[in-house]
């Protein structure tokens, strides 16, 4: 009888320590790998008609990235609907954006969402960056920043993502992130921002007025409010600071990036940004995935009851791309500026464990520009330059013959010097530039010539002027374009006066 007794303690204490181990792995496992994210996708695919699958691409190290499309029909074949992208991790170790568009996966299937379906067809893409997430790493298995690659497009992933966009013209998108604000600048300053979730909007001067206006007075309003009401703290995304050591922008206006390069393209886009843990993986999956997708439901929300303003607003903006008017310009140097407001800034103190407020004088919300390019007809890349030519071919831009209708005028920029100008804070490359007629003999065959009236026609113009602080020069890849006492290899093409 003892040692029966004694043998059901040590089956016991087994089982405890089964059940503790078991516990450990289960947390560990509640950041979804690749391998279970995919069963998770076919999983909810085979459930329900609402959903297909799509493999819009592939990482570096060959693992598929993977659309989840929801609709009441045929995915994008409804003129009258409005089309919604969300997409997330593009940086790996920011875990909960995948989690939470699983979540919100789940809630669109729910019977009682499904009416969102029947004005919008949504599609999620959880994934952008399988290879970082399984190491958790920012970065991808090429060591580039997804979030800085939409200009340049160099990477696999990211010219998935456009291509897709592409096929589609989603008139909303949405780019879920993390931020992290445990630094020791900060921890040293006393505070650190404690935001479950916050919002951002675009800021490009050169994105519509009118989007940029509807985005910030109307729908990063409804989402907070929504977010609060559901436990959330929220607040508008406010990199910077800390406060009285540095200033506290509204984000960048770089368009290199996922909110901003869909943007520029005039689409109704948004970024939300998650708390991380102090791990920077898996402390308090469950709450930051439960923000996460409470904040991507509350846009879809906002979309289904606002869809035909949205929808007819930006066809509006986007079919002003194509309008070749003389007056048109594009911001291609612009500052962070006040506009007399002082920012009440939630923080958390380190000093007394509650959140608090801080008073911020040194807020810069409006983003002004410093110069403008006048948008010409378009822009002339000589048929020699590789890199220029491929670069365009991975932005689908497009390609037309020289305007036969219009008497045209030819015009390059001599770089006199090579000067130097901050932006948000780093030091970025400012030439001494002038345009002069282009007196060599033309040969149309010797150019590919790509109009400005399309789609990405402000994106082009901000990445080939060369006095662009947001433009291709500013890039390693193509530092080689800008040579003091050369001309730059582009040519712009205008209309005689």
């Amino acid at each position: 009888m003892k040692r029966v007794i004694a043998l059901f303690s040590v089956i016991l204490v087994l089982n405890y320590f089964h059940k503790a181990v078991f516990c450990q792995e289960n947390a560990l496992s509640a950041v979804t790998g690749y391998e279970a994210l995919q069963q998770k996708i076919q999983s909810l695919d085979s459930e329900s008609d609402l959903l297909t699958t799509e493999i819009i691409g592939q990482s570096v190290e060959g693992r598929n990235l993977v659309a989840m499309k929801f609709s009441a029909g045929v995915f994008g074949t409804d003129d009258s609907k409005t089309k919604v992208l969300i997409f997330a991790q593009q940086h790996g170790n920011e875990q909960s954006g995948k989690e939470g568009a699983l979540l919100l996966a789940s809630w669109l299937l729910r019977t009682e969402n499904q009416s969102i379906l029947q004005n919008m067809d949504v599609a999620v893409v959880p994934q952008v960056n399988p290879d970082g997430s399984e190491a958790n790493r920012r970065r991808n298995a090429n060591n580039a920043d997804l979030n800085r690659n939409h200009l340049i497009l160099t990477e696999p992933e990211t010219q998935a993502l456009h291509h897709f966009f592409k096929q589609y013209l989603f008139e909303v998108t949405l780019d879920v992130h993390e931020y992290s604000p445990y630094s020791e600048e900060w921890k040293k300053y006393g505070y650190r921002k404690n935001t479950d979730v916050a919002l951002g909007s675009c800021t490009n001067p050169s994105i519509s007025a009118e989007l940029r206006e509807l985005s910030n007075t109307q729908a990063l309003p409804y989402i907070m409010k929504h977010l609060e009401d559901m436990g959330f703290k929220s607040f508008v995304y406010c990199p910077g600071g800390p406060p009285e050591l540095d200033y506290i922008r509204h984000s960048t206006f770089d368009i290199n990036d996922g909110r901003q390069s869909f943007g520029i393209q005039q689409s109704f886009s948004f970024i939300q940004e998650g708390m991380n843990g102090t791990d920077m993986f898996a402390e308090n999956i469950a709450f930051r995935a439960r923000g996460q997708m409470e904040g991507m439901a509350a846009l879809l929300n906002f979309v289904h009851s606002n869809a035909a303003e949205i929808k007819e607003t930006v066809h509006r903006e986007r079919l002003a791309l194509f309008n070749a008017d003389k007056t048109r310009k594009v911001s291609i140097q612009a500052i962070h500026v006040s506009d007399g407001r002082i920012l009440r800034l939630p923080l958390f103190s380190y000093r007394s464990g509650r959140d608090t407020v801080v008073e911020v004088k040194d807020y810069r919300p409006v983003v002004r520009s410093i110069t403008d390019a006048a948008l010409p007809l378009g822009y002339l890349i000589p048929i020699t330059n590789n890199e220029l030519n491929v670069w365009a071919n991975r932005q689908g831009l497009v390609k037309s013959a020289l305007p036969s209708d219009k008497s045209l005028r030819y015009d390059h920029y001599f770089i006199h010097a090579i000067d130097s100008i901050d932006f948000e804070g780093d030091v970025t490359v400012d030439p001494v530039a002038e345009l002069m007629p282009f007196k060599e003999l033309f040969v149309p065959g010797d150019y590919v010539f790509y109009p400005a009236s399309q789609i990405k026609g402000n994106m082009m113009a901000i990445a080939l002027e060369p006095k662009s602080i947001l433009g291709l020069v500013t890039y390693p890849l193509y530092s080689n374009l800008l040579v003091a006492g050369s001309f730059f290899p582009v040519i712009r093409v205008t209309e005689k006066d």
